[in-house]
């Protein structure tokens, strides 16, 4: 049986166990956060014991002896997380990961479909931190993210942030054909506007939609999370091979690929017909008797990335994993995902994954530890420019 954990304990999940996993990394990691978490001397949380064992280890990159920092006092209230309702299981993790506690907020929907937001305690004089990504309904998310940052706003809160896993309408970030709109630099009006004074981003769809804010961006990748599961499973070197779904994500691929054992690179040439349509044409490099691993930073309908994986075993590929940050998973993404291209679809919690969703051979990363250690460092004004912090790629 497949696991996911949840409350401090691995709760089992309804999908069966994909073959092809590895039984010690194939679940999700989540904190009980009932009961305040104590501190090292470093200021490292220590993570709750149950039975005698250990329930939560961090990746091997936010392990490393060189991260110190002040412990929390718990009577600090300079620091507040809040969540929206879009992703508020990932919040909590990030708050667990912290040793702190979600602030209370009040968040309901009128009958005709308005928003009301109320913070339940005070934010005057706090870093407020709101996690609340734009993943669908985009609109509803959207919209309640930018009361959240209003409501903050008026209460006098010192400095908003919004944390900011999946950026909705990122793929809007330019004008293809004439007389469209760019609404990823609209969204970026708006939360400014509504009062923001930073975002969080995780895994931005391009580079240049951090010059649409006129307010600094913290973009993290959420490629260490995935490259530490990776690392844990027994693949040799030499027979990997990393794959960009399309031509516009080979710099994304190369990175990826430097950063797993200097992988050789493969790349889908595809021409799209459409919105949400993929054709797939040839393949630029040999695949024959490799395990190909494709990297895209989402993976929306699946057109593009099951199409890509079918030309892979036509051209002689032994296994084909997929890799995303962002699994929107628009209908009808889940039934092209298990059809049976893939040995394994790995994914972030960036975006909830309803349960009816969930299929044998997908496995679910938590970037809540990435997240919060980003949070730390904004809130302590830590640089990610030496060598110590450079691993989780903070800007």
């Amino acid at each position: 049986m497949a696991s996911v954990a949840f409350s401090g304990v691995l709760v089992p999940h309804p999908t069966p166990r994909s073959p092809f996993s590895s039984p010690t990394n194939r679940f999700l990691i989540r904190c009980n956060v009932a009961e305040p978490l104590k501190f090292k001397d470093n200021g490292k949380p220590v993570m709750p014991v149950i039975n005698g064992e250990q329930t939560v280890s961090f990746p091997s990159f936010l392990t490393s002896t060189h991260f110190e920092r002040s412990p929390v006092q718990k009577n600090d209230t300079r620091l507040k997380i809040f969540s929206g309702t879009a992703n508020p299981l990932l919040a909590q993790e990030i708050a667990c990961y912290m040793g702190l506690e979600l602030g209370k907020i009040e968040i309901k929907r009128f009958a005709d479909g308005e928003i009301y937001v109320q913070l339940q305690e005070s934010v005057r004089g706090c870093d407020v931190y709101l996690v609340q990504p734009t993943c669908p309904p985009a609109n509803e998310n959207l919209m309640e993210l930018l009361i959240m940052i209003d409501a903050c706003r008026r209460a006098s809160a010192k400095t908003i942030t919004a944390v900011i896993p999946y950026f909705g309408y990122a793929r809007a970030d330019r004008k293809t054909q004439g007389r469209e709109s760019i609404a990823a630099k609209l969204v970026a009006n708006l939360i400014t506007e509504a009062g923001a004074d930073r975002v969080l981003a995780c895994d931005l769809h391009s580079g240049q939609s951090m010059g649409y804010f006129d307010i600094p961006v913290d973009h993290v990748h959420g490629q260490p999370v995935i490259l530490d599961y990776l690392a844990s499973k027994t693949i040799c070197s030499d027979d990997l091979i990393v794959v960009s779904p399309d031509v516009g994500g080979v710099a994304r691929a190369r990175a990826f690929a430097k950063k797993l054992s200097d992988a050789p690179l493969a790349i889908v040439d595809k021409r799209r017909q459409g919105h949400n349509v993929a054709e797939v044409m040839n393949l630029i490099g040999d695949v024959k008797g490799k395990v190909a691993v494709m990297v895209d930073d989402m993976i929306d309908t699946a057109g593009t990335i099951a199409k890509g994986a079918a030309l892979l075993h036509q051209e002689g590929a032994r296994e084909v994993y997929a890799c995303c940050t962002h699994a929107v998973f628009s209908p009808p993404a889940i039934e092209r995902l298990s059809s049976g291209l893939f040995q394994e679809v790995i994914i972030t919690n960036t975006i909830p994954l309803a349960e009816q969703n969930y299929f044998p051979q997908l496995t679910v990363l938590s970037v809540a530890n990435l997240l919060g250690e980003t949070i730390w460092r904004v809130h302590d004004d830590c640089s990610g420019g030496f060598e110590p912090y450079s691993s989780l790629g903070i800007d």
